[in-house]
């Protein structure tokens, strides 16, 4: 037994199975773009897919980055214990494993139709060159946002077999709150980065970096709320507005020194926004 948890939890670690902060920040939009389009009764099977989908296909870009990484990462005080620096896994079977994730994926993906399917294309495109991003551009988090997002759109084509106006809304709401609280992650890295070579909006944006965040939530915020209005969500939808508006607040006050463990601390209150906001809409169809 002890051998084959010796063997199985590298591969853990590689996937970030231990460490579930992706996984939420990716199935709570999910989930709440599933419910609007279905408004508020989605099709189990789509439901089942996409949250399969959303654990497989972040395991994978998990993946992807550090395989993509593996000559950086040791540089990185965070990252320099990862199974691929230690040695515990080889390249090679860190391509193999994120092959075999994206074709699981893909099997789930042909359950539904086949936008869907097509779709889905483009979502595995983003997934794997997100990673090198960080050599070309100082906007990494962007793409990561477009990465994580585009799980929206083909959740409203596999529930309505189309892709609405709103759609695209939510779309444009996940890369503002995915670049703001990805660049808290990369604040808290931002040495790191500029020794090791890399790019990131924390780099970007220096010494504005808080302010800048608050205007990209600010604008998340705001885009929420358009969609609100134009599905006519009721007061359960703006409350989570409300208390998602708190929480980013208080991202602001625990970092203010920008210490790394505060920036880390801020990233991962993020995880409660999209619970929120998740929550505020599927209490809005339970009662509507």
């Amino acid at each position: 037994m002890e051998t084959l948890q010796r063997k199985v939890l590298p591969y853990i670690k590689l996937m970030r199975l231990d460490r579930p902060i992706g996984i939420l920040l990716l199935l709570w939009p999910t989930l709440s773009a599933l419910w609007i389009a279905a408004e508020g009764k989605p099709d189990i099977t789509v439901l089942i897919v996409f949250t399969l989908g959303v654990i497989i296909m972040r395991s994978a870009g998990c993946v992807i980055n550090d395989y993509a990484d593996r000559k950086i990462d040791g540089l990185v005080s965070r990252t320099k214990k990862r199974p691929l620096i230690t040695g515990e896994i080889q390249a090679k079977q860190a391509l193999q494993l994120f092959a075999g994730l994206g074709i699981t994926a893909f099997l789930l993906v042909l359950l539904l139709n086949a936008m869907t399917i097509w779709m889905s294309f483009i979502g595995l495109f983003l997934a794997a060159t997100y990673p090198y991003m960080k050599r070309y551009t100082y906007l990494p988090q962007v793409y990561l946002g477009a990465a994580f997002g585009w799980a929206i759109p083909m959740v409203f084509a596999a529930q309505t077999n189309t892709v609405p106006a709103v759609a695209w809304l939510l779309f444009l709401a996940n890369i503002l709150w995915a670049t703001a609280y990805d660049t808290f992650y990369a604040m808290a890295d931002r040495k790191d980065d500029i020794r090791a070579g890399v790019k990131s909006t924390a780099i970007l944006f220096g010494d504005d970096d808080k302010v800048i965040i608050a205007v990209l939530q600010v604008s998340f915020l705001f885009v929420m709320a358009l969609v609100g209005g134009q599905l006519e969500l009721g007061l359960s939808y703006y409350a989570a507005i409300f208390i998602a508006t708190g929480l980013f607040i208080y991202q602001h006050k625990v970092t203010g020194d920008r210490e790394a463990a505060q920036c880390m601390h801020a990233f991962l209150n993020n995880n409660w926004v999209g619970a929120a906001l998740f929550f505020g809409i599927v209490l809005h169809y339970a009662i509507n």
